[in-house]
């Protein structure tokens, strides 16, 4: 019966006996700053959809146009992108953005802005939407469509996949067909990378995490900056001190119009502060993470 489900389980990982990943300059902890560009690409009536986005600050669901919700994403991209991607600048570091398509082609500005910074733009679906129940031959149309948007927009193909959410049984499959992607990050089960068996063929697999995210400070409540800074630099603590044996990977999650508020943009600031002054970490783009972990943990019997 099991053999039949959609998705395998994996409950048992390295086993306590992680490879060693040997990150760059000796680091204990590689770490993923990811931003998540999806102001333009949630439902909204007011652009047509049936429904609203019901995930931000004001719990007020509206069955026609809801100017609020609106808003509340035109944030991100007016007005907290420039702070964000400044303060990345002023702390030298590089990271992922992670960008849904429809983003990318309303705002093809801040697309660009990420590349000349020299972040990363990976692929976070063509709209804020799980893939979950949606059929194989439209989720192949949205790989694609996503794909050659950020392509055609910032001249370089996405490297790397997140669906929000759930993906569906057959998304990692799609990527491979897709071609040229070098990871997905559809999973939260560890703190390293990790193989995966797709057509017979290894795929690699960075997973992702909602706890160290804005995101989950945001869903509890009115999340305070502090509480945030403080959750993050304990993980990145805990795992240097690890990284003395077993380094690992921490991923940072970041939303535009969350953290880039004044009242929590200096959590991100003091997080940054953190890290790059620990001497123990490597910052770098999900796509660097990815080629370093291929070419130093091959897949098992690769050459």
């Amino acid at each position: 019966m099991s053999s039949q489900l959609p998705f395998r389980r994996d409950l048992t990982g390295y086993a306590g006996k992680p490879p060693h990943p040997h990150w760059p300059n000796g680091a204990r902890v590689a770490v993923s700053l990811v931003v998540n560009f999806e102001e333009g690409s949630e439902f909204s009536i007011s652009d047509g959809d049936a429904g609203n986005e019901a995930i931000y600050e004001v719990v007020h669901r509206l069955d026609g146009p809801d100017p609020c919700i609106d808003s509340h994403f035109e944030y991100g991209t007016r007005a907290a992108w420039w702070r964000i991607m400044d303060l990345f600048d002023a702390h030298r570091v590089n990271v992922t953005v992670s960008a849904c398509g429809r983003a990318v082609e309303r705002s093809p500005e801040l697309a660009r802005d990420a590349v000349a910074r020299g972040h990363e733009v990976a692929a976070h679906g063509w709209r804020w939407q799980s893939h979950a129940g949606i059929s194989e031959p439209e989720e192949r149309r949205v790989i694609a469509r996503t794909v050659e948007t950020i392509r055609r927009i910032t001249g370089k193909p996405p490297l790397g996949w997140h669906t929000r959410s759930a993906a569906s049984p057959n998304t990692r499959r799609l990527l491979v067909e897709e071609g040229g992607f070098l990871y997905d990050s559809d999973a939260y089960n560890d703190d390293l990378p990790y193989y995966v068996d797709v057509g017979g063929r290894p795929h690699l697999v960075l997973p992702y995490a909602f706890d160290s995210n804005d995101m989950q400070f945001y869903n509890g409540s009115r999340f305070r900056g502090a509480d945030f800074a403080d959750y993050v630099i304990d993980a990145f603590d805990w795992l240097v001190r690890e990284g003395e044996t077993a380094p690992k990977m921490l991923s940072v999650g970041l939303h535009l119009r969350m953290i880039g508020r004044p009242g929590r943009i200096g959590a991100l600031d003091r997080i940054l502060s953190h890290i790059t002054g620990s001497g123990a970490a490597w910052i770098a783009p999900r796509a660097e993470i990815a080629r370093h972990w291929l070419a130093t943990v091959p897949p098992a019997g690769a050459t």
